[in-house]
């Protein structure tokens, strides 16, 4: 081993969602550990994600509640949005969460915080710059980044990420934005309801393609209500570079649309590409996730993964609960497994969609008996009176086992709402759990258990 080498039980790279409390639950428990973070100590979803992006979505939601003030009878005037401030208030929040872990982590006894880039120099040894560090236990909670596809002309012109919008502090005159999924449809609503024109392209026949056609269809119509324009089907993107921005034409045969700001949305990779891993022997899989078994450990006995890089999720919870699950088996003796968690995520535009389990569609491919109920916002009480009727409840249950099989809220509160179906899907309850249960009135959650209770069979066709 190499002289000047430091020996620690645990090295944990990355400082996301992970790795702060690994390190808590390791330290506590008398073992020494190093957190290696190459930029920033929090991850993605501190400093790129869902704190700042939602922190956003709250001033949108803020302007649009003002501009319908006459709709609940209180007169606001014009409306202004000042995007300086709204990043401002962004950048305070964000760095203020960034901070809380940062000072967490260097007031942690046994606890090294190493800033720079992670490479294996063999399955136990670690370099950071002129530093060599040993680790009994090695455990990887790198993240992902935006992909950036090759499309004609895209190289020439100015582009951002999700990291570059946020630093943005102007109004873009006209935004486009590549990518009809999660993050793309974020921005889309919320720099809409800042004041800029926004125009949404997609390669595939719909938007939100994970989800049943009839959520993707209500999505692209909340969207479209606002003034947002679609694109879809757009197989053949390509760009040319204009004076004051771009010209961007989706498919053959169709007028380009000029645009002054461009977000390329269309997918995430994990960061596993300059760590060495092939001098550690760890397993990675055709799309460089890191391959773990139902507990989070890779191929080599001494290294684990967790979050973003492992593939078995691309969620803040995901990642959070990867490290409940590592430091259950390790510390507890608590035989906690990836596949026990039932899947679930929300998005966040407004209204947002909350979902659990399997989409309907999943479910009649799968050839199971099963029933199905739909609610729309309209005859929520709740939402009538906050005057916010877009959308519906959906659920798809088990016929046989009277298992709740997957559930989609897409509505006011719906990020809220589905926790009460989760729940019951997580402890493996009939759907009767929920049906047979007293809401208060008036909630949008209170009409779950009307919902479940006017099921009909799922068409298998």
């Amino acid at each position: 081993m190499a002289t000047g080498t430091e020996h620690f039980d645990a090295i944990i790279v990355g400082a996301g969602q992970a790795g702060p409390p690994l390190a808590g639950r390791l330290t506590a428990a008398g073992h020494t550990v190093a957190v290696i973070e190459r930029k920033l100590v929090g991850g993605t979803c501190v400093n790129y994600g869902c704190i700042p992006t939602k922190t956003m979505v709250a001033s949108a939601h803020a302007a649009q509640t003002a501009r319908r003030g006459a709709e609940y009878g209180v007169g606001t005037g014009d409306v202004a949005v000042d995007m300086t401030k709204v990043k401002a208030r962004k950048d305070k929040v964000m760095t203020d969460d960034r901070n809380g872990v940062e000072s967490w982590l260097e007031g942690m006894d046994n606890c090294t915080l190493i800033y720079g880039h992670a490479r294996f120099e063999d399955p136990h040894t670690i370099r950071v710059g002129d530093r060599l560090l040993h680790g009994e236990k090695i455990f990887l909670n790198v993240g992902g980044r935006a992909v950036v596809p090759d499309m004609p002309g895209l190289d020439e012109i100015d582009y951002m990420t999700n990291v570059g919008i946020l630093e943005l502090d102007t109004l873009p005159e006209h935004l486009v934005i590549v990518g009809g999924s999660y993050i793309g449809l974020e921005f889309a609503q919320m720099y809409r309801r800042f004041g800029a024109r926004v125009t949404v392209i997609e390669r595939g026949p719909r938007l939100t393609s994970r989800e049943d056609e009839d959520v993707s269809a209500a999505i692209k119509e909340i969207l479209e209500n606002e003034g947002i324009a679609v694109e879809l089907n757009a197989n053949s993107i390509s760009f040319n570079k204009r004076d004051n921005g771009f010209e961007v034409t989706p498919r053959a045969a169709v007028d380009p649309i000029t645009g002054s700001h461009l977000l390329i949305a269309v997918g995430r990779r994990p960061n596993t590409d300059e760590l060495g891993l092939e001098k550690a022997g760890v397993q990675t899989d055709e799309r460089g996730h890191i391959v773990v078994d139902d507990h989070c450990r890779t191929n080599v006995d001494h290294i684990w993964a967790m979050g973003d890089c492992n593939g078995r999720g691309a969620f803040t919870h995901t990642s959070y609960n990867d490290f409940e699950i590592v430091a259950a088996n390790l510390l507890d003796n608590d035989p906690r497994r990836i596949s026990d968690r039932v899947p679930t995520y929300a998005l966040y535009i407004d209204p947002p969609l909350g979902r659990a389990g399997m989409t309907v569609d999943q479910v009649r491919k799968s050839g199971r008996k099963a029933l199905v109920g739909k609610r729309p916002m309209t005859r929520v009480g709740r939402a009538v009176e906050k005057g916010e009727t877009q959308g519906f409840m959906k659920v798809v249950v088990d016929a046989d086992t009277k298992e709740i099989l997957g559930a989609a809220i897409l509505g006011v509160g719906g990020d809220e709402v589905i926790h009460s179906i989760l729940d019951v899907m997580s402890a493996k309850d009939p759907y009767t759990a929920i049906s047979r249960t007293m809401h208060i009135h008036p909630t949008v959650s209170e009409l779950v258990p009307t919902m479940l209770q006017e099921m009909t069979p799922l068409d298998q066709g």
